[in-house]
C-alpha cells in the first residue's frame, strides 16, 4: 500500500507540472495571438488615436549635428524647451536621463541654457516629464537637484515598461504597469505622468498596438535649428496641443522586440518589430488617450467562457462531428477574439481553444475507451461463440442486426469425425467432450488461420466458410488451406492420443464453392449468422462421399478450377459421383501421404 501511495504520489507531482507548463504555454500563445490580432487590426480595421502623440526624435544624423558628447547637450536640449514653449504642446516627456551632477566646470555656461529651457516651458504652463532610470544598485539615479526644482512637482518618470506578467520570456514588450521592480511597488512611468498632465489617469493592461499610424519623427537637430533660425512656427501646426516625447530612434541603441513594427521611416519599416523603445510609451500614451489598455478577460465572464467550452465534453463524438465542431470552436474563438480586441479586451483564445480541444478529445478519448473496453468485454464474453471475423464485423457496427441476409461467393467446408457414436459408446460423457474439445481447439485454430467462418459445431462435425462477412477474391484457396492445416494437426493430435493409449481420430472433409445467402437466420428473438444454399448442401454431401472413396479431403470440380487445377495441388479425379437429393457432381480427392511423396 505504502508504495503504491508513492507512486500516485510521483503522479501526482508529474501531472502538477505538466498542468503548469501547459498554463504557461497556452498564457504564451495567448499573447501571441494578441500580437497577431493587432496586425489584423492595423492592416483591415485602422484606427485612429485622439490628440496623436508627436515623437522627436534623436537620430544618428543629429549626433553628426551636434559635435558635443550627448551628456553636454544642454544648449540644445535648453533651446528645443524655448520651442516648445513657444508652440505649446500638451506635455513634453523626455525619453532621456537629464545630467546628475552641473557640467559648468566643463562647459561653462551649460547649466544655465538647460534652465532657462526649463524656466520657459513652466512660465508657458507646458507641462514638462524628465525621464528617470535607477543604477547597477537597484536605486534611482539622481538628477541634478536645480533641473528637477525647475521642472516642477511631480515632473519624473520612469523610462522603462513592466514586463508581461507570466510570459516575460518571450521578450516582447506589450505591457504597461506602474508597479514596477522586484518588490511591486508603485513608480511612475515617462508615459503614465505624461498621460496625466493631458488630463487622462493611465491603467495597467496591454498596450494597444492596433492604435494609431506607423510612427514618423521630427529629428531633434532640425526642430533645434528651426529655433535658431527663427522659423518655428512652420511646427504649429504639428505639435500644438498635442504631447510630445523626446527620444532616440538609434539604429541600434535602445532597441526592443514589440508585437508589431511601427517604425514609419524609410529603412526601418521591415525590422521585424525590434524598434526603438520611445515607441513603448509613445503606444502607450496612444492608449491612455484612445479609450485605455487592453484589458484581459477576468473573473466571472472568464470562467463563464472556459464552462462553455468545457460543456463541449456534451458532443457526439463521431469523428466528422468532433472535426466539424471544433472548427467551428476554433474560428468562433478567432472572430470572437478580433471583435473584442476591437473594444479594447483580450479574450484568452489560446486557453479558450486548449479547453475545447481537451473537452472534445477527452469526450472522444473517453468513449474510445469505453468502446475499447466494450469490444474487450464483448470478445470475452462472446469470443466463443462466433468467430474472429464475425466478432470484427460486429465491433465496427457493419454487420447489421435485422433478419436476412444478402448472396455472397462462398467456399463452404464441412468436416465429421469417422465412426464417432461407436466411440462414443464405450466412452464416458466427460472424457468423450474433453477428447472434442481438444479436437475441436485444433480445428478453429486452422480456420482462423486462414480466416474462415465458423458457422457451427453439430455433435462431433463442423461447419466452416470462407468468404463472408467479409468478401474473398477467391475463397476456395484459404479454404483449402485450411482442410489441409486441419489433416496435419489431426495427425499430430493422434501422435498424442497414441501415446495415452487411446484409439487416433479419423475425419472426412468436403469442400464446394458457389453462391449462397449469409445473414442472420431465425426469429427476432434467437437467431444466428449462417450460410444457407445449395452450395452448402453440397458441401454437407460431399463430406459423407469421403467414406466411399477412400480420401480424407474430398472437393467439387468448381473447387479445383478454383485452385488452378488438379496438377500443382495433389487431386485426384474421381469423376461424377451422385449425390443424394443433387445430380451428379464431378469430384476431386486429396490426402496427405501423396502430397508428401
Amino acid at each position: 500500500m505504502e508504495a503504491r501511495l508513492r507512486r500516485w504520489g510521483w503522479l501526482g507531482v508529474f501531472l502538477i507540472g505538466v498542468g503548469v507548463q501547459g498554463l504557461h504555454l497556452l498564457a504564451l500563445q495567448d499573447v501571441r495571438l494578441l500580437d497577431h490580432g493587432f496586425g489584423f487590426l492595423r492592416e483591415h480595421a485602422p484606427r485612429p488615436v485622439d490628440n496623436d502623440v508627436v515623437l522627436i526624435g534623436m537620430d544618428d544624423a543629429t549626433t553628426t549635428a551636434f559635435p558635443e558628447p550627448m551628456s553636454l547637450w544642454h544648449r540644445h536640449l535648453g533651446d528645443l524647451l524655448k520651442a516648445m514653449a513657444v508652440l505649446k504642446p500638451g506635455v513634453v516627456g523626455f525619453d532621456l536621463i537629464f545630467p546628475e551632477r552641473s557640467y559648468d566646470p566643463v562647459l561653462p555656461g551649460a547649466d544655465r541654457a538647460l534652465l532657462e529651457g526649463l524656466v520657459a516651458v513652466r512660465s508657458a504652463k507646458v507641462p514638462v516629464v524628465l525621464g528617470l532610470t535607477i543604477d547597477p544598485e537597484g536605486e534611482t539615479r539622481k538628477v541634478y537637484p536645480p533641473f528637477l526644482s525647475v521642472a516642477g512637482r511631480d515632473a519624473t518618470g520612469y523610462v522603462f515598461i513592466a514586463n508581461d506578467p507570466g510570459v516575460s520570456a518571450d521578450q516582447v514588450a506589450r505591457y504597461f504597469d506602474e508597479r514596477l521592480g522586484a518588490d511591486q511597488s508603485w513608480r511612475p512611468t515617462l508615459s503614465g505622468q505624461m498621460a496625466r498632465r493631458m488630463k487622462r489617469e493611465p491603467s495597467a493592461g496591454y498596450i494597444d498596438f492596433s492604435r494609431g499610424d506607423r510612427i514618423d519623427y521630427l529629428p531633434f537637430h532640425e526642430v533645434v535649428a528651426a529655433w535658431r533660425e527663427g522659423r518655428i512656427e512652420e511646427l504649429r501646426a504639428k505639435i500644438e496641443g498635442h504631447p510630445v516625447i523626446v527620444g532616440g530612434v538609434y539604429r541600434f541603441d535602445d532597441r526592443h522586440f514589440m508585437p508589431v513594427n511601427l517604425a514609419g521611416w524609410k529603412g526601418d519599416e521591415d525590422n521585424n518589430g525590434y524598434t526603438p523603445g520611445v515607441f513603448l510609451h509613445i503606444q502607450a500614451l496612444r492608449s491612455f488617450m484612445s479609450g485605455g489598455p487592453i484589458q484581459r478577460l477576468d473573473g466571472l465572464a472568464l470562467f463563464a467562457a472556459i464552462l462553455a467550452m468545457a460543456l463541449l465534453w456534451k458532443v457526439n463524438p463521431s469523428g466528422r462531428r468532433v472535426l466539424l465542431v471544433g472548427a467551428g470552436v476554433a474560428l468562433a474563438l478567432v472572430v470572437a477574439s478580433l471583435v473584442a480586441l476591437h473594444g479594447g479586451l483580450l479574450v484568452p483564445t489560446a486557453t479558450l481553444g486548449g479547453v475545447a480541444a481537451l473537452a472534445l478529445g477527452g469526450r472522444v478519448a473517453f468513449e474510445g475507451l469505453l468502446q475499447s473496453r466494450e469490444r474487450q468485454s464483448l470478445r470475452q464474453a462472446f469470443g466463443g461463440y462466433v468467430s474472429p471475423a464475425i466478432m470484427d464485423e460486429i465491433l465496427a457496427g457493419r454487420l447489421g442486426s435485422g433478419l436476412g441476409g444478402a448472396r455472397h461467393n462462398l467456399c463452404v467446408l464441412f468436416a465429421d469425425i469417422r465412426s464417432f457414436t461407436t466411440r462414443s459408446e464405450s466412452m464416458a460423457p466427460e472424457a468423450l467432450i474433453a477428447l472434442l474439445n481438444r479436437y475441436f481447439s485444433e480445428v478453429t485454430a486452422a480456420v482462423h488461420a486462414h480466416g474462415g467462418t465458423i458457422d457451427k459445431f453439430i455433435g462431433d462435425g463442423v461447419m466452416v466458410f470462407f468468404g463472408a462477412p467479409k468478401s474473398l477474391a477467391n475463397p476456395a484457396q484459404p479454404a483449402f488451406a485450411t482442410a489441409q492445416e486441419m489433416l496435419a494437426r489431426l495427425a499430430t493430435l493422434n501422435q498424442a492420443l497414441a501415446a495415452e493409449g487411446l484409439t487416433p481420430l479419423e475425419i472426412g472433409i468436403g469442400l464446394h464453392c458457389g453462391d449462397a445467402v449469409v445473414g442472420h437466420i431465425g426469429s427476432a428473438a434467437r437467431h444466428e449468422y449462417t450460410a444457407i444454399g445449395d452450395t452448402v448442401n453440397v458441401a454437407s454431401r460431399l463430406e459423407g462421399v469421403t467414406k466411399e472413396v477412400g480420401f480424407p479431403l474430398v472437393c467439387s470440380r468448381a473447387v479445383a478450377d478454383a485452385l488452378g487445377g488438379t496438377e500443382d495441388n495433389g487431386l485426384h479425379a474421381l469423376g461424377a459421383r451422385p449425390i443424394k437429393g443433387h445430380t451428379p457432381v464431378e469430384i476431386y480427392g486429396w490426402r496427405p501421404a501423396d502430397n508428401q511423396r
